[in-house]
């Protein structure tokens, strides 16, 4: 299996066949992250496209290890002249970000996961949309601090303090709930 570095460079060199593999691995999770923003599965998709698009026009020469902090950075800037065209305010919500269980699991099980997932969104729909948006990337998207606060446009120290302070506040808000 290829590193995305590997790939990306295999691209730029001209193996097209490249790009779709990168297309295969960071799409769906690109679309979640996106969807979070635009309250929209069009919109969201459409975006994607465009990102992956803006690689394969422009090729911009990305540092190693920062192929994904950088597909990040693009999809976000991309959601954000979005809502300037919408004129709509900025806000990184997790609704809709559920996934259907796949395979055979028990029913007593899928109920159970689903009422936590629940539970963890209106949690996280009661903190501050950056503390999310923090909190997203470095624990669902699994991007470095360094990657993370590249994709918000903060610095690694305010980074870890919204991290800090987001993980206090969700702790915070599942208490109340129970958990």
């Amino acid at each position: 299996m290829f590193t995305d570095d590997e790939l990306y460079k295999s691209f730029i060199a001209g193996d097209r066949t490249c790009l779709d593999e990168l297309m295969l691995r960071y799409g769906d999770s690109l679309i979640c992250y996106l969807y979070g923003y635009l309250k929209s599965m069009e919109d969201a998709e459409d975006l994607m496209i465009d990102t992956f698009a803006r690689l394969m026009v422009k090729r911009p020469s990305i540092k190693n290890g920062c192929f994904k902090a950088y597909l990040y950075k693009i999809a976000r800037n991309l959601a954000a002249r979005h809502y300037t065209r919408q004129h709509r305010a900025e806000v990184f919500s997790m609704d809709g970000l559920e996934t259907e269980p796949e395979g055979a699991e028990l029913i007593e099980d899928t109920v159970l996961s689903s009422e936590k997932k629940h539970i963890l969104n209106m949690c996280l729909d009661s903190i501050n949309p950056q503390l999310k948006e923090a909190l997203w990337l470095v624990y669902v998207e699994d991007l470095s601090y360094a990657q993370a606060a590249e994709v918000m446009r903060i610095s690694v120290k305010k980074l870890d303090h919204l991290l800090q302070k987001g993980k206090k506040e969700l702790k915070s808000e599942l208490v109340k709930e129970g958990i």
